[in-house]
């Protein structure tokens, strides 16, 4: 799976460059920083293709598991691992989390500082702080990359004492740091908005979410992968299981869908989400009409995708700042699929979706509105067809990562002509 995430951008920034020119940026030295594995994080391999085909030298500094070597390079990303222990994943330390926050952050930091760059490219606000330090004892460019509204995931109430305190030193710290960026990049309009409201930055690029372009064929590999016979109509959720997604409504939805439409979750829960979600189905006797499915690999996941006849997004936008303004991978992986969308009332997903013609917004956030909205366009397959077409559409023309590039690059053109 995470060779096929960094073949698949590969190829992407190799056809970038050999078609429409990015423009060199040779020969820029960018360390990125992301507290994740590098690898396996779209978003942050997306980028740093990009940044490559335009000619500049990348490295990534990631966490990876201490069975893994230190470093490695792919494609052209030289990978530099912060090793983790197995026990630093134990639950002992995940109680901790002031303690797990300064252990990644010493040795974090002390790769990224170990890394001469021109460049120092912090992937959220958990690498901020170490670019940041790197950048400014280099006196080096930092930029800093959104990939959610910062610190805004979450209610405050579902937090642990630690995470709040940790939470309330990471306010103050970036209320400092962010406006020191030399650029900003985020995934959706109304962040920017918030972003540049609370920051003032000087140098603020939109970079969505969206796929490199692939014509997808629709398939039965869902009903396949189900047991379910060709007729059945599939309303399909993917993405991570988790409580924010209002993956609860879609269970109790599920016992008032017409006939031969099913509910199907395909993802990797968080926490416990997935068994809660089990759970509920069961309790709620809907286990003919909602699947769960794990998470399969991304090179594959669009062909998952377009097998299904729907796509979902029913995500409170009440929930927090980050929900209401977010506009999530699945949705342009849906346009890149041909499927349709229903989706809550999201304003920069409504926005899309009413703009290029893609799908129908639930009225409320019931059961009850959502599998009646789900029957309703279910119903109407001339209408899915002309939804489907206006999705194709769009990918083909602006919804594609081809495109999208820019607004990466031109931030990175600004930012070393400071």
């Amino acid at each position: 799976m995470r060779e096929s995430i960094v073949s698949q951008h590969a190829n992407q920034a190799t056809e970038t460059s050999r078609g429409d020119s990015p423009g060199s940026l040779s020969p820029l030295r960018v360390c990125m920083h992301v507290l994740g594995q590098g690898k396996s994080d779209v978003r942050v391999m997306r980028a740093a293709t990009a940044l490559s085909a335009a000619g500049c030298h990348v490295s990534v500094v990631d966490l990876e598991s201490q069975g893994q070597p230190a470093r490695e390079e792919l494609q052209g990303i030289a990978l530099q691992h912060v090793r983790q222990p197995p026990e630093f994943f134990s639950s002992r330390f995940k109680r901790h989390a002031l303690l797990r926050a300064a252990s990644l952050f010493v040795r974090g930091t002390w790769q990224v500082l170990s890394t001469d760059a021109d460049v120092y490219h912090a992937h959220d606000v958990s690498a901020l702080p170490a670019c940041y330090l790197a950048s400014r004892l280099r006196r080096k460019r930092l930029v800093f990359e959104a990939h959610e509204m910062p610190l805004e995931e979450h209610p405050l109430s579902s937090m642990s004492r630690g995470r709040r305190l940790l939470h309330h030193l990471l306010t103050l710290l970036m209320k400092g740091m962010i406006p020191a960026s030399d650029g900003v990049i985020t995934v959706s309009p109304p962040i920017v908005e918030e972003l540049q409201r609370r920051y003032r930055i000087k140098h603020l690029a939109l970079v969505r979410n969206i796929p490199p372009y692939q014509q997808v064929t629709r398939s039965k590999r869902l009903h396949e992968a189900l047991g379910l016979a060709p007729q059945i109509r599939l309303a399909l959720y993917q993405g991570r299981l988790q409580a924010n997604r209002s993956l609860d409504l879609l269970v109790k939805a599920a016992r008032y869908l017409d006939p031969e439409i099913v509910i199907v979750l395909l993802g990797k829960g968080l926490g416990n989400a997935a068994e809660e979600l089990e759970q509920l189905i069961a309790t709620e006797q809907v286990g003919d009409r909602v699947k769960l499915l794990p998470a399969v690999p991304y090179a594959e996941l669009l062909r998952w995708t377009a097998s299904a006849d729907l796509g979902l997004l029913v995500a409170s936008p009440d929930y927090s700042l980050n929900v209401q303004m977010f506009l999530p991978n699945k949705l342009f992986e849906y346009i890149m699929a041909g499927v349709p969308v229903l989706t809550s009332a999201l304003p920069a997903v409504v926005e899309l979706v009413q703009r290029y013609g893609l799908g129908e917004v639930v009225s409320e956030l019931t059961p009850e509105a959502i599998a009646s909205t789900i029957n309703r366009m279910l119903a109407k397959p001339h209408m899915l067809a002309t939804m489907r077409q206006n999705a194709l559409q769009a990918a083909s023309t602006d919804l594609r990562w081809e495109k999208e590039q820019e607004n990466l690059l031109q931030l990175y053109r600004q930012i070393i002509k400071q």
